[in-house]
């Protein structure tokens, strides 16, 4: 359904304006690229299990597209059908739009449809066919309203088997996977399933998050990531801005990013508050959650000191799994509750139900549950995932942490050892950067992404994932081709069985950006170093206008 012309806002026109531009390999059509070849590659860890899981589709080479005629492309009319997966990311538009026209250009009877709703979509044969008319309205504009998305998980052999089955009625002689670790993992399994049943068709992933964990040496960055960090910083730049003006309030940050820190450190870089807090740094030096308090505190006390009772703490929304305790409190909380449901159901008040869960922890553990605020107490009791298991990403952590400083600071004032004021504010700032217009960048990266995916299926292969790297030069310098999804992959226990996935990419501590943070961290702590980094901007000087993430110019500088 095409957008009504009164909801399309001034700068929706102007980007739709923007021409995304291709690397050179891929300038005069997917169908028109020399495919080189590496040698065999090999799973990140697990080999051997990896392997007997994809006996068709393992050990596939890495494939790069160079400039060169391919006579070897498909011929024939191809139909393609793409689906978004999981949560939005700002390009996933343009994804569609470069995947339609690498089709389109190469053939222009090649046709493209878009499962609706996400994988689920793919199950109920539920789908529209991509128009270059309504397309136009979507170019450069951020979300997956064009045809939505979804967390439907393909993993059975019934899903399998009806996903076979429907592709053949939709007449789908490939399928574009849009989405995350979990969702490629998916696209993996039915490359696999595919192969095994010597049906021909393509199964290609493309990588998305804007948690950033997904990417290697070859996915510099999943798209998306530039674009949220970027609007997060703004909003936190803002608020930096506000707290320097008012000098009354300690604002606590959550952010986005459930299993890695990678947007709290990268808005940390692009806005210098005065704490940022690393998940993964957290749990290597395997600091109790008192000790992340105490952490904060000492900044607060030497900022009070000097008469600055306020400032900004970033906290990542996984920070409560990465504290080794808090983990393992979490993991007996949903051993507990899964084995005593029917009887934790029958308790009424929230008092009822801790003393219930206390009597079947650990001593240690007890007295950690009895010593959280009641709130994040009740939380951890009550908010279950759809697999029955605590909803970490709904637990407000900025809270708990608060509720915690306030105490240590009332005791600390006892003894004559705080004499400052702190006042807090909270945020939440996650679903603001999921569905911005993109940046320049992913702009351009999704589109390649997309256009790239088209090159892969013209060539008839399957199992892999677009991958578009070189990613700090302009974008006719970048680099593309295809590396196998099974080369990202481990093996990890789930639900008591061991199942292949995507290994999560966390925030590296040896890695040059940590390092890089760690060396500004101190002056960041004590004085105002804030960044006011201001919206993304689109037109203007290219320094500007087309600038990239801080992680990224610093991963690709120690790499020289």
């Amino acid at each position: 359904m095409a957008r009504k012309t009164s909801c399309i806002s001034e700068l929706q026109r102007e980007r739709a304006r923007f021409k995304p531009e291709l690397p050179e390999a891929l300038k005069k059509g997917a169908a028109c690229v020399k495919v080189v070849k590496g040698k065999p590659t090999r799973s990140v860890a697990d080999q051997d299990k990896v392997r007997e899981l994809f006996k068709n589709t393992y050990g596939l080479p890495i494939v790069k597209f160079k400039k060169g005629a391919n006579p070897s492309a498909k011929k024939k009319t191809i139909n393609a059908a793409v689906v978004l997966s999981g949560g939005q990311a700002p390009g996933g538009h343009n994804v569609i739009a470069g995947l339609f026209d690498g089709l389109k250009r190469a053939n222009k009877k090649n046709g493209l449809i878009g499962y609706l709703g996400g994988p689920s979509g793919i199950l109920k044969k539920s789908f529209k066919k991509i128009d270059e008319k309504v397309l136009a309205e979507y170019r450069n504009t951020g979300g997956f309203d064009y045809i939505q998305s979804g967390r439907t998980k393909i993993e059975s052999v019934e899903q399998f088997c009806s996903t076979k089955d429907n592709l053949d009625v939709c007449d789908v002689d490939a399928l574009v996977v849009v989405g995350g670790d979990d969702s490629n993992t998916n696209a993996a399994m039915i490359a696999e399933y595919l192969k095994r049943e010597n049906i021909d068709k393509c199964v290609i992933g493309v990588p998305k998050t804007i948690d950033g964990d997904l990417k290697n040496k070859y996915i510099e960055t999943s798209f998306g990531f530039d674009t949220a960090t970027k609007t997060y910083a703004e909003l936190v730049g803002n608020i930096c801005r506000d707290a320097v003006s008012a000098q009354k309030y300690w604002h606590f940050v959550r952010l986005m990013g459930r299993s890695a820190s990678h947007i709290t450190l990268e808005v940390g870089f692009k806005t210098r508050p005065n704490i940022v807090l690393i998940g993964e740094e957290i749990l290597a030096e395997k600091m109790t959650l008192s000790k992340v308090v105490n952490s904060i505190v000492d900044v607060i006390i030497k900022r009070s000191e000097d008469g600055k009772n306020f400032g900004i703490c970033l906290v990542p929304e996984g920070l409560i799994e990465f504290i080794p305790e808090m983990k393992e409190l979490i993991s007996a909380l949903n051993d507990i509750l899964a084995d005593n449901a029917d009887k934790f159901a029958e308790l009424s008040s929230m008092e009822e139900k801790k003393n219930f869960v206390c009597g079947k922890l650990s001593n240690e553990l007890s007295d950690l549950m009895r010593s959280l605020p009641a709130g994040i107490a009740s939380q951890l009791m009550s908010d279950r995932d759809p697999h029955g298991n605590v909803a970490v990403s709904a637990i407000e952590t900025e809270k708990l942490l608060i509720e915690m400083i306030q105490k240590r600071l009332a005791e600390l004032k006892k003894k004559d050892k705080y004499k400052g004021k702190f006042s807090s504010i909270t945020h939440f700032f996650g679903y603001e950067g999921r569905c911005g217009f993109p940046s320049n960048f992913d702009a351009n990266y999704t589109y390649a992404l997309g256009y790239n995916a088209a090159a892969l299926i013209l060539n008839g292969l399957t199992g892999y994932m677009s991958f578009v790297g070189n990613l700090l030069k302009a974008p006719k310098q970048w680099e593309c081709g295809g590396i196998p999804i099974t080369m990202m992959m481990n093996v990890e226990r789930r639900n008591g069985k061991d199942k292949p996935v995507i290994r999560k990419a966390l925030v590296d501590l040896s890695g040059k950006p940590f390092k890089e943070f760690v060396k500004m961290r101190d002056k960041w702590a004590t004085s105002e170093s804030y960044v006011f980094p201001g919206p993304i901007q689109y037109f203007g000087p290219i320094n500007v206008s087309a600038i990239t993430t801080r992680t990224l110019q610093y991963e690709q500088s120690e790499k020289k």
